[in-house]
């Protein structure tokens, strides 16, 4: 068969897509589960299609055919079968009501989607020069968040028309742009390709922490707001749930919760939390500041594998908004698997444990997205990416974990032991770190106290002892070990028992101040328990 040539070439986002003649046919020639081979001419690489009005995305090109992955069951598909492009990359639309909302890998809405109104303050005048990132129109998302529509990056020109104050759709036209290349019209909502970031005016330093109300990770292995972190550990250690603590109480506007091949009744559960519970900073439910990205481990590998971008591309888009954002990935293990599985299907030379060869290089892209910026319209706005890891068997040298790391500056790792003794988090502070000390310790010392880095230092230095004298204990008994050591061993166990760990039902959020103070009762009190015994030993 024939194909005619290409007859044109148009950009979208960046991105290259050909219009072809109108009788120009593609169809399917082989399927390989979610993996289809199609003969025809025209595609370009991230383009979406539509096959039997399902979704998918060119992932391969050959001279006459390409590769599509399918984001739903292939159940149905045979040869022959009609392949429909959209001249677009994969992308997902950015509008109003997003918020409190569960959706797909793909952004497909899977509670209820009634079309909604939206009350609109239009902030655009006629005669107004917008440039891209600006702002020109604002709605009440919910009680604490407020959705700012934006001009696409890329696109400027002169406001022509604005519409009055009222009640708009997210697809209506509510202003006209005249631009260089003809009248543009603008809506609340925008699309954007899911795989390239968004553009800022510039990166800044990250230098104020995100506050979690957990006191090891506060006060002894803490995160910024625009930093990456990794949650590495087993089954059962806890990573779930502390990403639950995280999302629960942490000081950011938004949180991304992305679901991604976990269990479904993990998923349930954060529903039905954070219905139940109240932001401690508005007094209204966790849900009016969240918006989940369910993709299971029962729905399709490649939606699984769509949808980390899907959340970080959602982040991205209230980043531009001047919001602090935090990205909550449950887990990055199963995303690679599922990339795994594409690979696989795509007959690639497998690296590391089957894993493919560009792991590495989807992590860092991945992880890159985060940081605290000035956006384009000049506000500021950051995106923290907090990561579970699930390697199996515990084992922190496989791939993911190990690539995973290289690019996160924050490392809690979770111990099966302390999770069996049920002390929670069971973060071992002798295998995590946080390598943002330097740059945070300033905040600290202005707001909280001047003292706090000591205290920590204290702190882990002694959990650092207590490790030692243990393994000395094991080996010759702890009645060999003086009574300095033994008042270590003490202190240590204090600081386990009363600060590093912390019950999520009776204790779930301790204050910066708070923290500040425990720590320094606890060494204030083994000191003074240590003086009057060398008092007594003197006598």
């Amino acid at each position: 068969m024939s194909f005619p040539a290409v007859t044109a070439n148009k950009t979208e986002n960046g991105l290259v897509l050909a219009e072809t003649d109108l009788e120009m046919i593609r169809y399917i020639h082989g399927i390989n589960g979610p993996v289809l081979t199609v003969h025809g001419e025209g595609f370009a690489m991230a383009e979406m299609v539509t096959v039997n009005g399902l979704p998918g995305e060119v992932i391969a090109l050959k001279p006459d055919a390409a590769t599509v992955q399918i984001y739903e069951s292939t159940a149905g598909l045979k040869r022959g079968m009609t392949v429909e492009k959209t001249n677009h990359p994969m992308s997902i639309t950015l509008r109003p009501g997003i918020i409190g909302g569960i959706f797909d890998g793909i952004m497909r809405p899977l509670n209820e989607n009634i079309a909604r109104r939206f009350s609109a303050q239009i902030t655009a005048e006629p005669g107004q020069t917008l440039n891209g990132g600006d702002i020109f129109a604002s709605v009440e998302e919910t009680e604490s968040i407020t959705y700012k529509a934006m001009v696409p990056p890329g696109v400027s020109g002169v406001v022509s028309y604005a519409a009055p104050h009222g009640e708009y759709s997210s697809s209506e036209k509510i202003i006209l742009l005249e631009t260089q290349n003809g009248t543009h019209e603008l809506s609340l909502s925008q699309k954007w390709p899911i795989r390239i970031p968004r553009p800022v005016k510039r990166k800044l330093s990250a230098e104020i922490p995100l506050i979690t109300g957990q006191r090891v990770i506060d006060s002894l292995f803490p995160i910024v707001k625009g930093g990456t972190c990794a949650i590495p550990g087993g089954f059962g250690t806890g990573k779930t749930m502390t990403q639950h603590q995280l999302a629960k109480f942490c000081d950011a506007d938004i949180i991304i919760y992305i679901g991604c091949g976990e269990r479904g009744n993990e998923m349930t559960e954060v529903l039905e939390d954070f219905a139940k519970l109240k932001d401690p900073r508005t007094n209204a439910s966790l849900l009016s500041r969240t918006v989940l990205i369910a993709n299971t481990s029962d729905m399709p590998v490649a939606a699984r594998e769509a949808s980390i971008y899907t959340g970080i591309t959602l982040a991205e888009c209230y980043r531009d908004m001047g919001c602090d954002v935090a990205v909550m990935a449950d887990s990055t293990s199963r995303w690679a698997e599922a990339l795994r599985e594409l690979s696989s299907r795509l007959a690639e030379i497998p690296a590391e444990e089957g894993y493919p060869a560009y792991l590495a290089t989807r992590l860092a892209a991945f992880y890159s997205r985060a940081g605290y910026a000035e956006n384009l319209n000049g506000t500021n706005g950051s995106v923290t990416i907090i990561g579970a890891v699930s390697p199996q068997g515990a084992d922190f040298s496989e791939p993911v974990t190990l690539h995973t790391k290289r690019f996160t500056r924050c490392f809690w790792a979770l111990d099966r032991r302390l999770a069996y003794a049920r002390h929670f988090p069971a973060i071992n502070p002798l295998q995590s770190y946080s390598g943002y000390l330097p740059e945070i310790d300033e905040w600290y010392v202005k707001n909280i106290h001047p003292d706090f880095p000591i205290y920590r230092e204290k702190i882990l230095k002694t959990l650092f002892e207590e490790s030692t004298l243990l393994e000395t204990a094991k080996l010759v008994g702890t009645d060999s070990l003086t009574q300095k050591e033994k008042q270590v061993l003490s202190v240590a166990k204090k600081i386990r028992e009363n600060f590093t760990a912390q019950n999520a039902h009776t204790d779930p959020f301790t204050p910066l101040q708070k923290q500040f103070e425990l720590m320094k009762n606890i060494l204030r009190a083994t000191s003074e328990n240590h003086r009057s015994v060398r008092i007594l030993n003197t006598r």
